[in-house]
């Protein structure tokens, strides 16, 4: 494995900064070595120096691309950490349809707004909208959207294609649910027509200014602003904030807080999750 020099791990770092926002630190250089070892290895290139000047001289981005793919962690599930799905089946989305059918009546479809704001290969987003199926039943009252957004294109195809391998599978998927949301195809499954017509994705950098055409009713961010530095976690969570309905609700990651970072926000508690809304 090639080993990253000083003055190298300084330039990558602050170059993996500028396109993905993760803080990388001295101590952080085994993390390049590893994670970069692959495309070292493709690229033919001696050194770490050698590899930085074909990415930035590479005016397709496709190297850059690449390097996006190899630092993300992409570490995904179906129903990761249950508590958040729980937290969403059980209380969240009942009290949105509440308010919804008090403010809206019944006469016509109800919106709901979901963003996944670092879906990986869609798990989330298509566990979510299990979520809404098993909880709503028939679909066509509600006009629900569920938009994943990744900084990668590479598991964003996968999300959008909805194809997962047993392995994948495996990893928080029920033989139940399985069996009824997801159709064989060869050794693999494919989620269903119904559940991929709920979703959207598109490739997004959170730390870029984003707008979207309407407000979202939850937010989840999980896992992510672990990576972030002080400064940008306040930029990302203020800038979520703007896309939150008035009574919208924010899922970070089980050992995240933003108490005391973003004082827009408080914290609500049901069962095992933890939730944040904006003080009214």
């Amino acid at each position: 494995m090639i080993r990253i020099a000083p003055d190298e791990l300084h330039a990558w770092s602050k170059y993996i900064y500028e396109i993905t926002g993760i803080s990388l630190d001295e101590s952080k250089g085994y993390l390049l070595e590893t994670r970069m070892d692959k495309l070292l290895r493709e690229t033919a290139s001696a050194s770490f120096s050698e590899l930085f000047y074909k990415v930035k001289s590479d005016f397709s981005s496709l190297l850059r691309r690449r390097v996006i793919e190899s630092i993300t962690t992409n570490e995904t599930s179906f129903f990761r950490d249950t508590a958040p799905f729980d937290l969403m089946l059980n209380k969240v989305i009942p009290d949105l349809i509440d308010r919804r059918i008090k403010a809206l009546g019944n006469a016509r479809q109800i919106p709901i707004r979901i963003w996944s704001a670092a879906c990986s290969s869609g798990q989330e987003v298509y566990s979510v909208g299990i979520v809404l199926k098993e909880l709503l039943g028939d679909l066509s009252r509600w006009d629900i959207r569920i938009v994943g957004t990744d900084i990668s294109d590479k598991v964003l195809a996968q999300a959008s294609y909805g194809l997962y391998n047993k392995f994948e599978l495996e990893r928080g998927m029920t033989g139940e649910r399985l069996a009824k949301y997801f159709i064989a195809q060869g050794d693999d499954w494919r989620i269903g027509d119904e559940i991929r017509a709920l979703a959207t994705f598109k490739a997004m950098n959170l730390l870029e200014p984003f707008v979207f055409p309407y407000k979202f009713d939850i937010v989840l961010c999980r896992n992510v602003a672990i990576y972030f530095g002080e400064s940008d976690k306040l930029r990302l969570f203020n800038a979520i904030g703007r896309t939150l309905a008035t009574d919208g609700v924010l899922i970070i990651g089980s050992t995240e807080s933003i108490l005391g970072l973003c004082p827009e926000f408080e914290a609500k508690r049901y069962l095992r999750a933890v939730f944040y809304q904006k003080k009214r």
